[in-house]
């Protein structure tokens, strides 16, 4: 009987200890996700957007969030195509539920971010495998960035999409380092005059990182 309390109580604390590590809510997650760094954190990040987006269905931020967090393992896997497909997936499906629910003619502004992310998830389909989903996933995923740029276009994750966009892309195909670069630059600079909290402010590390290949 001692030993069974004595069990109890031991996973009761443990569980304890897990609770107070998950965020409580989406400031708080966001907070973390400003941290993250490796596909682990992004990981265990979604997770925690999607049970905050179960909790209030209606509200796009956790499922833009979400997906966003698998665009990012996307990004980060981009060299291993075949580990990329589950979470570009679940981020194509998540990105859908967030432009459901906001109006892009009367919030042009948050349309424009959730149309930055959907570009980055269309982009890592096409990591998948170029040859096979090049062309079709590529051209999604411009598209959706010139309409993140028309709805918002000082929005400066859009801008850095695109600089990404230009860098990697090879010149006989529209890419131009030279454009990239000032690109960047200017995200960066948008990205200065913004106030973190809640809503997407993402964009500093990623803008140095480019920026840090022309040194």
């Amino acid at each position: 009987m001692k030993k069974t309390i004595l069990s109890l109580l031991m996973l009761f604390s443990f569980s304890a200890i897990v609770w107070a590590q998950q965020p409580a809510s989406l400031g708080e997650a966001v907070r973390q996700l400003d941290k993250a760094a490796a596909v682990k954190d992004f990981e265990a990040l979604e997770k925690t957007f999607v049970s905050l987006a179960e909790k209030q269905p209606q509200f796009w931020l956790p499922w833009y969030y979400a997906a966003y967090c698998n665009a990012r393992i996307g990004f980060l896997y981009q060299d291993d195509g075949e580990k990329i497909e589950p979470y570009s997936n679940k981020g194509e499906e998540q990105i859908n539920r967030a432009v459901s629910l906001v109006d892009s003619a009367s919030h042009k502004a948050w349309s424009s971010e959730i149309y930055t992310v959907m570009s980055m998830v269309y982009r890592t389909k096409v990591f998948i495998n170029p040859m096979t989903y090049g062309r079709k996933y590529g051209s999604l995923s411009e598209k959706y960035l010139q309409v993140a740029r028309q709805l918002a276009p000082e929005n400066p994750r859009a801008l850095y999409v695109q600089a990404w966009v230009k860098y990697y892309t090879p010149k006989l195909w529209g890419g131009d380092k030279q454009l990239a670069k000032e690109l960047a630059g200017k995200s960066l600079a948008l990205l200065a005059k913004e106030q973190t909290g809640d809503t997407p402010h993402w964009g500093k590390a990623e803008n140095e990182a480019l920026l840090s290949k022309f040194r």
